[in-house]
């Protein structure tokens, strides 16, 4: 959703319910590297699943990010913003070829059968998925279509901060310009952001994002679990799940009632997880992947990646490969500061909003 041309340099910002992340990139001839960057809590209630509550609030969390900055000081207003995934709505869908002129007065029209929003209350883009291989009868085309009253909130914002939105995109398109190399893959790869309030899951084909699902599942609640199995506080539970490994789980009493506190919930996210594989393979066909058309491999990126064990738990649970994805390496990326190595996972979506901007700066 561009609100102007990406003619500025400006940095990504990725603001979620519980978290704000920045990260500014510096191009060097084949590489990139991390001008700047920040990660600083948010309060629970300031925005809820996606709902800005508290705009005063989130504004100066926004100004005080931008400001202690780590690396190089920030000297853009110009942002490259998320959006957040479950407010929005993503279809792909097939028209007949016809001339742009053409395809955007008809696509509003085909999208009122798959949005469940009068039209007039969304902005609504959409994008030609141009083909691997095979020339089609018809054009995919990806919708992309968010409640202007979500949009509008979030641009308020940024503005009362002092930034100027150049570009707002849903985290799953960020999340894959970070994991899909040159994004295009021959074959579907489905893509799982385990984060503190939610897990986002996204499967990718070809050169589009094909079907994206909201999972209710979160980091969070398997600190709760622990917390509540152990009686012990948030703080500690954290600590205990940072350093707990699902794969060689201590022996004793307390590794147990760890082990029985989230299993359950992780059982619960791979029995959600293959419920919307077998959906997608079950429906999905892509006429121009040729043979490919099976997920044999699975991405895991969001600060639920660094659970120890968490990616042979899903591997053995769904028969896929789950692994994690060194998206830095993809981008030749570098940077020199461990708070960010350390969390790199959890900078997908920031990155692809960086991304975008440093690839489409002249």
């Amino acid at each position: 959703m561009k609100f102007l041309s990406l003619e500025k340099e400006a940095f990504g910002l990725d603001i979620s319910d519980l978290s704000l992340k920045i990260i500014k990139l510096k191009k060097k001839k084949h590489s990139f590297s991390v001008a700047s960057f920040n990660q600083i809590p948010i309060a629970p209630g300031i925005i809820e699943r996606g709902v800005i509550k508290n705009e005063d609030a989130l504004v100066k969390i926004i100004q005080a990010a931008c400001k202690k900055v780590k690396g190089k000081k920030l000297t853009t207003k110009y942002v490259v913003a998320s959006l957040p995934e479950e407010r929005s709505f993503l279809q792909v869908i097939q028209m007949p070829i016809m001339k742009e002129e053409e395809l955007i007065l008809a696509v509003p029209f085909e999208a009122e059968n798959y949005i469940p929003l009068p039209m007039s209350e969304v902005y609504l883009d959409f994008q030609v998925i141009q083909p691997i291989e095979n020339h089609l009868n018809h054009l995919d085309v990806l919708l992309v279509a968010m409640p202007k009253k979500i949009v509008n909130a979030y641009a308020v914002c940024l503005k009362k901060a002092g930034l100027v939105p150049l570009v707002f995109e849903i985290e799953s398109e960020a999340i894959t310009r970070a994991l899909i190399k040159d994004e295009i893959s021959n074959a579907p790869v489905a893509l799982i952001d385990l984060g503190t309030n939610g897990t986002d899951f996204i499967i990718f084909a070809g050169r589009s994002i094909q079907f994206t699902h909201s999972i209710p599942i979160s980091l969070l609640q398997i600190t709760e679990a622990i917390a509540q199995a152990l009686h012990v506080d948030f703080k500690k539970a954290e600590k205990i799940k940072i350093n707990y490994n699902l794969k060689n789980p201590n022996t004793g009493q307390n590794s147990k009632k760890i082990l029985q506190a989230i299993v359950p919930i992780l059982d619960n996210l791979a029995a959600q997880i293959k419920k919307y594989l077998d959906f997608y393979q079950d429906h999905a066909f892509h006429e121009h992947l040729g043979a490919n058309q099976k997920i044999a491999k699975i991405f895991l990126c969001g600060g639920g990646a660094n659970f120890k064990g968490l990616p042979e738990f899903l591997s053995n649970k769904l028969g896929v490969t789950v692994e994690i994805k060194d998206f830095w390496a993809d981008f030749s990326l570098r940077t020199s500061n461990s708070d960010i190595d350390k969390n790199f996972l959890s900078f997908a979506t920031a990155l692809g909003l960086a991304l975008r901007e440093i690839n489409e700066v002249p």
